[in-house]
């Protein structure tokens, strides 16, 4: 399993727009992935949009990303790829 910290930089957090680039980005990937926010006890599948979104992540807010199965390497990179470059 790999992990993945991220705080959200963007001023809206993750909204409707970068959810959708970042579940589009790893939709195909085998690996179990999901996100956690700091805080808060919910894990959620990181292939639904509005799961992702269920979250409420705001700026400043850290999230962490796992991803556990045969491609987890490159579903964590492809993830801090869209989040640096659209949160």
């Amino acid at each position: 399993m790999k992990e993945f910290k991220y705080v959200v930089t963007d001023a809206q957090g993750i909204h409707a727009r970068p959810a959708g680039i970042l579940v589009k980005a790893i939709a195909k990937k085998t690996s179990d992935i999901k996100i956690k926010k700091a805080g808060d006890t919910r894990e959620v599948n990181a292939k639904s949009i509005m799961a992702v979104m269920s979250l409420g992540v705001k700026q400043g807010n850290e999230i962490t990303i796992t991803a556990d199965g045969a491609d987890e390497e490159e579903a964590i990179a492809e993830i801090q790829k869209v989040l640096e470059e659209n949160l």
